[in-house]
């Protein structure tokens, strides 16, 4: 079996979990989704109390519905957001969210519609070093391997940072879940795939031993539609050519 068949077939395990157990809403569901569970604002809560985020003052998000619970805490206690724009494409391909100016938007603002609507547009050049970075997940397992939906946007939103120096070593890498996304089993990696130091569930925060990995833009694992469907690639991609 491939390693894609392999991986897809752990996220359909684990949508088709979700759904059975009724912990999803329905609709959306959980399939082809970075899947919204009941208990996401409690997993976000339980990711506050760690001392990764209580000393992070300029994180990153991912846009994802699970994660608006982590948006909003850490709007609620001022800290400088920063969410990609939904699949990227937009040329300046993140927005800040400054609880300073937002003020009485907090709640709006945390959403991904929300976000990219009252939030500044920044380029990658225009972003602060991140302190920590919260990502969505399906499944997830105790070293910190996570497997998205498949579409590959985290992967290339964390590489953009990390290929400009904004998130290093020093940058906690999390997610929050369901403990039922957390699974025993291995999951395959490849190179463009990153590792999470914190997982943050419903009733537990699992801090992960072992090595860190962060993504690289891998342009060899990237079709020419893909690069063209997302500016900022395209345009890195003639900056090289010249």
């Amino acid at each position: 079996m491939s390693i894609g068949n392999f991986k897809e077939r752990i996220r359909q395990h684990i949508w088709s979990e979700l759904e059975r157990r009724g912990l999803v809403p329905v609709p959306p569901g959980a399939y082809g989704r970075i899947p919204y569970f009941i208990g996401a604002d409690v997993a976000a809560d339980m990711l506050a109390q760690t001392p990764q985020w209580c000393r992070s003052r300029a994180i990153m998000v991912t846009p994802d519905w699970p994660q608006l619970h982590v948006r909003l805490r850490a709007l609620q206690e001022g800290k400088r957001v920063y969410m990609a724009v939904p699949a990227m494409k937009s040329k300046r391909p993140f927005v800040l969210l400054d609880p300073v100016l937002l003020s009485d938007s907090l709640e709006e603002a945390a959403s991904s519609d929300g976000g990219v609507r009252l939030g500044q547009s920044v380029s990658v050049g225009e972003i602060e070093p991140i302190d920590l970075i919260v990502c969505g997940t399906v499944a997830v397992n105790r070293k910190g391997v996570r497997l998205g939906k498949g579409s590959g946007f985290s992967d290339i939103e964390v590489a953009l940072l990390v290929e400009a120096g904004l998130a290093t070593g020093d940058t906690t890498m999390a997610t929050t879940v369901h403990d039922l996304q957390v699974v025993d089993d291995e999951i395959p990696e490849t190179e463009h795939d990153f590792r999470v130091d914190l997982i943050a569930t419903p009733t537990a925060v699992i801090n992960v031993l072992g090595p860190r990995r962060r993504p690289r833009i891998r342009w060899e694992d990237l079709d020419g539609a893909k690069i063209e469907a997302i500016p900022v690639l395209a345009r890195m991609r003639e900056e090289m050519s010249r």
